[in-house]
Order: C-alpha cells, then sequence, then structure tokens
C-alpha cells in the first residue's frame, strides 16, 4: 500500500515535503544503477579479470547517495524502521501525538547536532577538495562527504512538515 503525502497531491502549501518526495523518488533510481554497475564489475572481474577501483567506488557513492538523500523520504511515507508494537493498532490521533513527540525530542535534535559535528569535517574536505586514497579512485570525496550535511538537512525539511501535519491533524481531532 502506498501511501499519499500532501506532496504527491501537489498541495503549494507543503513545499517542504514535496522537495523530499521528488528528491527520494528521484535518488530510488539509483538502485537500478547500482545494480546494473554491480553487475558489470562481476562480470569484468571474473569474466574478463579486469577491475578498476573507480567502478567499486561509484557503487558506494550511489549507495551513500541513496541512503541519505531518500532517508528523509522513507520518513514521510512511513516506510522508515519502527518499533510498533505500541504503535500500529492505535487511533489515528494516539499516532500523531507519537510522531510529533518522537520528531520534536529526537529526530530534530539528532539533524542538528549531525549539522554541528558535520559541518567542520565536510567543509575541510571541500577546502582541499579531497579525492580517493586509491590510485584510480574518484576524484569526488568531497562531494560524497556533503552528504554527511544534506541527510539532516533533509530530515529537518521533512521534520517541518511532519510537525505541521501532526499539530493540524491534533486540533481537527
Amino acid at each position: 500500500m502506498e501511501v499519499e503525502t500532501t506532496a504527491d497531491r501537489g498541495s503549494a502549501r507543503d513545499f517542504a515535503a514535496g522537495i523530499v518526495s521528488r528528491l527520494g523518488r528521484g535518488v530510488s533510481w539509483l538502485t537500478l544503477v547500482m545494480v546494473v554497475l554491480t553487475f558489470g564489475i562481476v562480470v569484468t572481474r571474473y569474466g574478463f579479470n579486469q577491475g578498476w577501483i573507480w567502478m567499486q567506488e561509484s557503487v558506494t557513492y550511489l549507495h551513500a547517495m541513496v541512503f541519505m538523500i531518500a532517508a528523509a523520504w522513507a520518513f514521510q511515507t512511513d516506510d522508515h524502521v519502527r518499533v510498533d508494537i505500541f504503535y500500529r493498532d492505535k487511533p489515528e490521533r494516539y499516532k500523531n501525538r507519537v510522531d510529533l513527540i518522537g520528531t520534536v525530542l529526537f529526530l530534530i535534535p539528532f539533524s542538528l547536532f549531525l549539522l554541528l559535528i558535520g559541518w567542520d569535517y565536510v567543509t575541510a574536505s571541500w577546502g582541499t577538495l579531497e579525492s580517493s586514497r586509491e590510485a584510480g579512485g574518484l576524484p569526488l570525496v568531497f562531494l560524497l562527504k556533503s552528504l554527511i550535511l544534506i541527510l539532516p538537512a533533509l530530515l529537518l525539511i521533512q521534520s517541518w512538515s511532519t510537525v505541521r501535519r501532526c499539530v493540524s491533524a491534533l486540533r481537527k481531532s
């Protein structure tokens, strides 16, 4: 069952959810690219006794992009990991309250903390335009490390949307 979000309905009111949804849907296609690339790596390695570091690193980069960019989308569509023993059979009011409290007490502080501690690390990488330590590797480590800031930024954008949705639903009920 696919969860319909306000972003799916094209609501101009929830621009934040739309950004997260479009980015999540876009990077989800990278999983197909990862499969094809991994297949190519296996064929060239075992079929032709050839291998290239840049190809292997590309899979790592793609995996990081999918995970870190689509995390907020998974939260938006309620596809994230949740221990829902005390959640799944409860009424919507209870679920909205739990989502609101969890977002405000845990997700927002975690995201802000990750932005705070990751900032110097990422800017240092950009300052040197850090590249792979492996010969023949990708010269884009600084871009890969930027995902450390993109993840919490997208989670904060989605948190804003989730808090608004929960507060609105709680006011109506």
